[in-house]
């Protein structure tokens, strides 16, 4: 990992702890991510990277829904009044060139994001307030459902909360895919499998903009501490080490990689070595 200064480090730890805890705190996970890009607020001292105060926004949310027990569609509907209606969290075309987009402390000051930082939203408020509330991980979109997922019940909060339909989801995937419409059943996505894809979003992203490497690497180190990752993230950190001119430790890094690799593929161990001695070269 790359030299941290002890707030960084302390709040990487606190984010390793919380993706390996028995049931992770979504809200908590998606605001020490958003921490990473640096203080929402330097003039706060008290809470320079906005997390306690974004908490405290999601329970005040929670707090303005309707008291009581109800159906999943009108628990759907209340939070669509609330959000959608009553406080404008909504997303469009541009808010996918924004990197605020992804940072739910931004996302909850902006009332503007990514669908899945919206669904974060939503679900959030809403399990606070005692619903019974899931997030869907289509294929090319982020959704959240409400109550037995047999049920179907669905919303968009990208569009501002609109109900949506098993057909309506369906399309959603299909306009993001391209494949045949096909019906389907929501899945409730794991926490851990949420934050990763918002890191996915962040690394591409980055990946866009060749200037921030700073990003693109911080978004691969939380992706890495997370329980379940694909393996190959280490090399992609490697390879963005050389890139920023850390070639000794991209190099040692690919070296690593390529020992774990050996005894699966070889011929793809030898050509990672390969570019490790590349790397090195570079320092002649």
């Amino acid at each position: 990992m790359s030299t941290q200064d002890p707030g960084t480090a302390g709040r990487r730890r606190r984010f390793a702890d919380e993706a390996r805890a028995e049931r992770p705190d979504l809200a908590l996970l998606c605001l020490l991510l958003g921490a990473e890009e640096g203080p929402a607020d330097p003039a706060a001292p008290a809470d320079p990277y906005g997390v306690d105060a974004a908490q405290i926004e999601l329970d005040r949310l929670a707090g303005l829904l309707p008291y009581g027990a109800r159906s999943p569609r009108a628990w759907a509907s209340a939070l669509q009044e609330l959000l959608g209606t009553r406080c404008g969290f909504a997303g469009g075309p541009a808010d996918y060139q924004r990197l605020e987009s992804s940072l739910l402390q931004r996302v909850l000051h902006r009332r503007r994001g990514l669908p899945i930082l919206l669904s974060v939203v939503w679900t959030e408020v809403a399990r606070r307030a005692g619903a019974p509330v899931y997030g869907v991980a289509l294929p090319g979109h982020y959704v959240v459902g409400f109550g037995d997922p047999a049920e179907g019940v669905m919303a968009d909060p990208f569009a501002g909360g609109v109900p949506l339909s098993g057909q309506d989801a369906a399309l959603l995937v299909a306009g993001a895919t391209g494949a045949p419409p096909e019906p389907l059943t929501p899945v409730p996505a794991a926490p851990q499998e949420t934050v990763l894809r918002i890191l996915n979003n962040v690394r591409a992203w980055a990946a866009a903009r060749p200037e921030r490497t700073d990003v693109a690497l911080w978004a691969l180190e939380l992706s890495l501490l997370l329980p379940s990752h694909p393996a190959r993230l280490r090399y992609e950190r490697a390879e963005l080490l050389v890139r920023r001119g850390e070639f000794l430790r991209g190099a040692a890094e690919m070296e690593e990689y390529a020992e774990i690799v050996d005894g699966v593929e070889p011929a793809a161990a030898e050509e990672i070595r390969r570019h490790a001695q590349a790397a090195r070269a570079l320092l002649n």
